[in-house]
């Protein structure tokens, strides 16, 4: 399992259901993406869909989305089974009980944790959690938002067999980005004016490290192994020196020299040492 750690947020801390029809009532999960996204197209056409002026896209001949949809129950039962944990309100779908053009349809809730619980297929050759949670950050943390969760799951199958576990806290900061950006892109809607991309930077997932690397193929690996094996002696043996170097400054003394090196005591009690030449050094007057 890997979980990226953030600080959690404050949300509102009730929800109430929706009629799920007519999605240009509401800003959806997967709109998040579209409007914390980098496409101006998508963008624009997001906003035409919600003004009424086209249709939606018709997903029913893309095949990544049918197999997330024929995965799904799939990719719930894997991860109750793989995780111990149970996932209830299947498909729930609520509004946000303040912003009422805020919603959102769950693939599940995580008990008793209350984590949102996201179900995502995707493709193998591509795939890295990094990727993965960068790319699904904004549906999740909107969905926290509505729901007022601290936590999501994204459970991700691959086209290669492989199942990861993703676990994402809420992000008080990008929450606040994400709400303004739905805020002004939902009053473009209503006013008709085109939208712009807001161009606010997903937060850098910070993974667990789990994972186990070769790194025999790279050069530059094997050219600093080479230096740091080479040195590594030295180093210790210089560290060992410096620690008796300085118990042998008297705790008097705010300076020292000899055999080509000079110790320095500054004021709040650090000692430096300095290689130099011996030549015109001399002690000072007393």
């Amino acid at each position: 399992m890997t979980t990226i750690s953030t600080d959690g947020g404050e949300a509102p801390h009730s929800v109430i259901t929706f009629n799920p029809h007519d999605r240009r009532a509401f800003i959806g999960g997967s709109d998040a993406r579209i409007i914390m996204g980098d496409d101006q197209d998508e963008l624009i056409r997001l906003w035409r869909e919600k003004r009424g002026e086209i249709a939606p896209h018709d997903f029913s001949q893309n095949l990544i989305v049918q197999l997330g949809i024929a995965t799904e129950e799939l990719n719930r039962s894997w991860y109750q089974r793989s995780s111990g944990q149970t996932v209830t309100d299947i498909q729930k779908r609520v509004r946000h009980p303040v912003h009422s053009w805020m919603a959102a349809t769950l693939d599940g809730v995580v008990a008793p944790s209350g984590a949102v619980f996201e179900a995502k297929f995707m493709l193998p050759w591509a795939f890295t959690e990094e990727a993965a949670a960068d790319k699904h950050m904004a549906q999740l943390q909107h969905n926290m938002w509505v729901v007022a969760s601290r936590a999501a799951v994204l459970s991700i199958i691959t086209g290669g067999g492989k199942w990861v576990e993703i676990t994402v806290h809420a992000d008080p900061l990008y929450q606040h980005l994400l709400l303004t950006a739905e805020k002004k892109f939902w009053r473009c809607v209503q006013s008709g004016e085109p939208p712009l991309l807001f161009g606010i930077e997903t937060p850098r997932p910070r993974l667990a490290a789990i994972k186990v690397v070769d790194m025999t193929a790279s050069n530059l690996w094997a050219e600093c192994a080479a230096t740091y094996l080479r040195t590594r002696a030295a180093h210790a043996e210089h560290e060992l020196a410096k620690t008796e170097l300085k118990k042998l400054l008297p705790e008097d003394a705010k300076e020292a020299f000899g055999h080509g090196i000079r110790a320095k005591r500054s004021k709040a009690g650090a000692v430096s040492f300095d290689p130099v030449e011996m030549e015109g050094i001399h002690a000072p007057c007393q």
